[in-house]
């Protein structure tokens, strides 16, 4: 009931700072406390990562690693933090960030805001012991070598983290999304190899990918994905997709995310699931708001899934229910793990 209130009152301030006062709350231990649901069931593997469940918080909620200690009592299985980029960067001119509450729904035009990788990596150096936690790597604005840039935030940042995944899909960087190509990805994600070799530890790296790709695109993925190793892709970022929305902050530009993205996003999962036949394991993301959410992107190929945009509406209690549900829809489906139903309708959400 508390959360409930909170969140109404939330939703009366404008929404970047309503999203400031949230991080405030998990600072200040304000927020609900969520144990980590875990069953022989939901446990599961991905990139060598043993996690207690598959749902993870999505990049882009904790940008600048200020609030981990509350996030480690939400009840997510992993979260993923950042973006982080080389050098300090303001981001985009507010406002930025769009409710779409009929839609339930969220655009936003950020553009990268963060404190940079010094700072981040000085607050990942003191994250909660046991959290599994992945940095999300970007590349700043005004640089002139952004394959670099990439590199050089998992050099820093690389020792404090568990993954990193390469974010070349954000719609808010000015030819970001041309990272996409085949060549220029597979140079830019040899120099983050290299990058990640040299690390005392090495890590797995993961690649996010936009949910606006062709399927020429998508095979192009597929091959650099094998090709260069990776350990999983991220599939989706936001979309620039504007179909059916009845907000009238549906024309501001942006990347749109929750509820509208979850038919696309699960599309592109499958059929990327299709084209890597097993070979490399998929995160599912985009418009998972329920258990159902989850359980289809898992049947259609995704080891674990993250959300986001739909804590803006149902606020962090969202993810205990999310898991518990989910325990039983597998249950009842009669699946005894995650494995066991990882990509089991492909064809169906293809």
């Amino acid at each position: 009931m508390m959360e409930k209130i909170s969140l109404r009152l939330l939703r009366a301030f404008d929404p970047e700072v309503a999203h400031s006062l949230a991080i405030k709350a998990l600072q200040m231990g304000l927020s609900p406390t969520i144990p980590i649901a875990t069953s022989a069931r939901l446990k599961t593997k991905i990139a060598g990562l043993s996690l207690p469940n598959p749902v993870g918080l999505a990049a882009g909620f904790d940008k600048n690693v200020t609030a981990l200690s509350g996030l480690s009592r939400s009840g997510f299985g992993f979260v993923e933090v950042g973006a982080a980029t080389p050098l300090p960067q303001p981001g985009n001119a507010k406002p930025r960030l769009f409710r779409l509450s009929e839609d339930r729904a969220v655009i936003n035009r950020f553009g990268f805001n963060n404190d940079g990788m010094a700072a981040i990596a000085e607050r990942l150096s003191k994250r909660p012991k046991g959290l599994i936690t992945g940095l999300n790597l970007g590349a700043n604005k005004a640089s002139d070598d952004r394959d670099a840039d990439f590199a050089k935030v998992l050099a820093h940042c690389g020792p404090y983290v568990d993954f990193a995944t390469v974010n070349v899909s954000s719609p808010n960087t000015e030819k970001l999304r041309d990272l996409q190509g085949k060549d220029a990805l597979g140079k830019l994600l040899a120099g983050v190899m290299k990058a990640r070799a040299a690390l005392k530890v090495p890590i797995p790296i993961f690649l996010k990918i936009a949910p606006d790709l062709d399927q020429a695109a998508l095979q192009e993925i597929a091959k650099v994905a094998i090709e260069q190793n990776l350990d999983a892709v991220v599939a989706t970022n936001t979309t620039l997709a504007r179909v059916g929305l009845k907000s009238h902050h549906r024309d501001e530009t942006g990347g749109l995310s929750g509820k509208p993205l979850f038919v696309r996003s699960t599309r592109i999962l499958a059929e990327l699931s299709h084209l890597l036949a097993g070979r490399v394991p998929l995160i599912g993301v985009g418009g998972v708001s329920n258990a159902q959410d989850a359980y289809d992107k898992i049947c259609a190929g995704a080891s674990a899934v993250q959300l986001y945009s739909a804590l803006v509406y149902d606020g962090v209690s969202l993810v205990g229910k999310i898991v518990t549900d989910l325990d039983r829809i597998l249950e009842r489906h009669g699946f005894a793990s995650i494995e066991d139903a990882v990509g089991c309708r492909v064809q169906e959400f293809r």
